[in-house]
């Protein structure tokens, strides 16, 4: 089975992996003075603009464990609120309720940020404290998706820097002409009714769930 090929695969090429930080660190060129400076601890005028432009960001985060997990959220443009130079807000909008990246917050009090605009190619990661407020007065700053959030994850700002737009332009993820066709990879629907392992349901019965889902996003 699949699961078993990989596991198997991974603790192959794990022995005789790379085994130090100054081992990794003989294997490239040391960065450029450029790409060590760029980094900051705030927010400038244009980095507080690229959030404001930014519909999608990834939430990376673990728990006390040392499990990661990378989350997406999504909203209009600007839906991150900036509440000044070293802190930004994510309402939390209606989604699983598994709450992952949430409980992962409240166990270490961090998380990681990858603000992107769609059709263009400048990302902007963002590190740092974190934590998830229900304070009324903040929620009700946060309506870009639609009505006040149950909460908003809070991040205290470490580290600002933008990376370079070599991944999006290797990947054409912008461009249509290099997309896979719609029938090239499984639907939705096929790949949660087989992660559901629940031989009842149907394909029809989840692209319904999926339907009324989005229908009422909001509630």
């Amino acid at each position: 089975m699949t699961p078993a090929l990989a596991s198997s695969a991974f603790d192959a090429l794990r022995v005789d992996a790379v085994p130090d930080q100054e081992t990794l660190r003989r294997t490239y060129e040391l960065p450029t003075d450029m790409a060590v400076r760029k980094q900051m601890t705030e927010l400038t005028e244009q980095t507080r603009r690229l959030i404001g432009c930014s519909s999608l960001v990834f939430v990376a985060s673990m728990d006390a464990e040392g499990n990661c997990d990378v989350s997406p959220r999504g909203g209009p443009a600007g839906f991150v609120a900036v509440l000044d130079s070293r802190t930004v807000a994510i309402p939390d909008a209606t989604g699983n309720k598994r709450l992952d990246t949430l409980q992962n917050v409240i166990a270490t009090g961090r998380a990681g940020l990858l603000f992107v605009i769609p059709g263009r190619t400048t990302t902007l990661r963002v590190n740092g404290r974190a934590c998830v407020s229900t304070r009324p007065d903040l929620l009700s700053q946060l309506t870009a998706v639609g009505k006040p959030p149950a909460s908003a994850l809070v991040l205290g700002i470490e580290e600002v820097y933008p990376h370079c737009p070599k991944s999006l332009l290797r990947s054409g993820a912008w461009k249509p002409d290099q997309w896979l066709p719609a029938d090239a990879q499984p639907t939705s629907a096929e790949v949660t009714l087989t992660q559901l392992r629940m031989p009842e349901l149907t394909i029809a019965d989840i692209e319904q769930a999926e339907a009324d889902s989005l229908k009422y996003r909001y509630e």
